[in-house]
This record gives C-alpha cells, structure tokens and sequence, in this order.
C-alpha cells in the first residue's frame, strides 16, 4: 500500500503534525512519553498528541493517513546524566527482517514507515535520559520526572515552528 505523499494540511492550511507518546508506564522511566503526554494540553490547531505505548501499529496506521511532521516522545539510551532532555533526528534503516507486528521499537516503526512510503518529511526524536527504565513499576524517577516539563515547552516551540514554516 502506497499512501499519498505531499502536504496533509487541512482547509485552512493547517498541518497536521503528530505527536506520538511511547514507552511502558509500568517500566519506570519508560513511561516518560506518558507524562509528557499529560502536559501537551495545548498545542494548536493541527497538532494530535497520540499515546501508543509500547505497539507501533497505532502509529503506523495514523503514518498511513499522512502527516506533515512527526514527534516521537521517548526515553532514550544516551549515557548522559539522567533526566537530559535530547532532540535528535534520527536515522531511519530498513526495517527488520524479522517480523515483529507490534513494531514495539520506535525504529522499526520509522523504518517501516519509510518503506511504505508514509513517513513525514519533518521527523524529530525528543527523548530524555533514563535512571531507571528497567525496573518494574510505576512512576519515573526525580531526575526524569523534572524532566517532563522540559520536554512539553521543546516540543510546544517545535510544533509552532513547524506550523509556521510548512
């Protein structure tokens, strides 16, 4: 399946940019992209904040509607001093050989996106450094928990810059 590739703005001109919230609430740090999640309340017209846990499917099928900028909100490996929040573009491979229908890995949703041809031009990581994302059980820890509202106000400027410039 092919999806349509060009602009997905609405009417009026408005694009629509996705904000995908992923990880394991019950993974401790993990479910940073959950808490961030609750403090994107107002990102304007255009902009949709979806929590898709652990499963990539969601995502992929929102992809496939087309969109003109993606946010993915996780916890990521850096080994930096837990609670760094990061921007990072990432770089999107082949997807895996190994069918996994979950796509629980942000990557493998990426890169299956790509493959379908539905991945947004305008892709950005905002990921912050775990303590502890191992673990079992709910609630991050200090470092990251102070860390969510950091990432909200980052990924607040880049959806008004995005909105802006497309």
């Amino acid at each position: 399946m092919r999806a349509w590739r060009g602009s997905f703005s609405s009417l009026d001109g408005t694009p629509r940019i996705i904000v995908a919230c992923v990880g394991n609430v019950l993974r401790r740090d993990d479910g940073f992209g959950y808490a961030v999640a609750s403090r994107l309340t107002d990102l304007g017209a255009g902009a949709e904040v979806l929590e898709t846990g652990i499963g990539g499917i969601a995502l992929l099928q929102e992809l496939m509607r087309g969109c003109d900028g993606l946010i993915i909100v996780d916890a990521v490996q850096r080994d930096a001093v837990p609670g760094t929040v990061f921007e990072i573009e990432p770089a999107i491979g082949e997807p895996s050989s190994v069918p996994d229908m979950h796509l629980a890995n942000p990557d493998q949703v990426l890169a299956m996106a790509k493959r379908m041809e539905c991945l947004p031009a305008r892709v950005l990581l905002v990921g912050c450094q775990p303590q502890d994302a191992d673990g079992l059980g709910e609630g991050l820890s200090p470092p990251v928990a102070r860390a969510v509202g950091v990432a909200a106000e980052r990924i607040a400027g880049i959806v008004a810059r995005w909105s802006v410039s497309a």
